[in-house]
């Protein structure tokens, strides 16, 4: 059985920039229903078996287990959405990746330029990511339950752009919560422990 991780915060720790109402709905309601579902899904299928990550991949693409997909996807996507934010967050990069930003995006209003501009135009459902492939930082974005690492790349960061992560507190007004992210929760330091764990497995 797959679990309902917990928040590495309380529901109310991202205030006033995302709401407690928000995380309520977000977290306890729609990220639920995902773990809900795949387990549903899976009753007596091998594939309960194995981790998240296996599950993901030896589903994708595949017409009969499309369902499974995208519920095994999202719960991955949120679990590493919540842990790319924290509170008191936001601002210029730290670490060794804001090197990394710096030589491949520019310089931190460069990339935060970039970053909003990518997730706001992203048209639809989808997510907002800094990924490493090829010894390099790049921003992309990936529509509904998709993640960069089905092909090959290491996710560093997300945003989540699908409406129901910022109605509530933003309405319609995307590029305000992005700029909420950026500014005042972004979590570098996980951002960079994302990099050394792919430094060293490659090392």
């Amino acid at each position: 059985m797959f679990t309902l991780k917990p928040l590495p915060y309380a529901e109310s720790a991202l205030e006033p920039h995302i709401s407690a109402e928000t995380m309520s709905y977000h977290y306890g309601k729609h990220h639920k229903s995902y773990v809900d579902k795949l387990n549903s899904l899976l009753k007596d299928d091998p594939l309960a078996d194995l981790p998240l990550e296996d599950v993901i991949q030896q589903s994708k693409g595949l017409a009969a287990r499309q369902t499974i997909y995208n519920n095994a996807a999202q719960i991955w996507n949120h679990d590493f959405f919540w842990n790319s934010m924290a509170p008191d967050g936001g601002g210029a990069p730290t670490g060794d990746i804001k090197a990394l930003i710096e030589e491949h995006i520019g310089s931190t209003e460069d990339f935060q330029t970039a970053f909003k501009d990518a997730a706001t135009k992203h048209f639809g459902s989808g997510w907002a990511w800094l990924i490493f492939a090829d010894d390099a930082v790049s921003i992309v974005t990936t529509h509904d339950a998709e993640i960069p690492f089905e092909n090959g790349a290491t996710p560093l960061l997300c945003c989540d752009v699908w409406e129901h992560a910022y109605y509530l507190d933003y309405q319609n007004r995307r590029p305000d919560f992005v700029t909420a992210y950026l500014d005042h929760l972004v979590n570098w330091d996980f951002a960079n422990a994302n990099l050394e764990t792919v430094k060293q497995a490659v090392s």
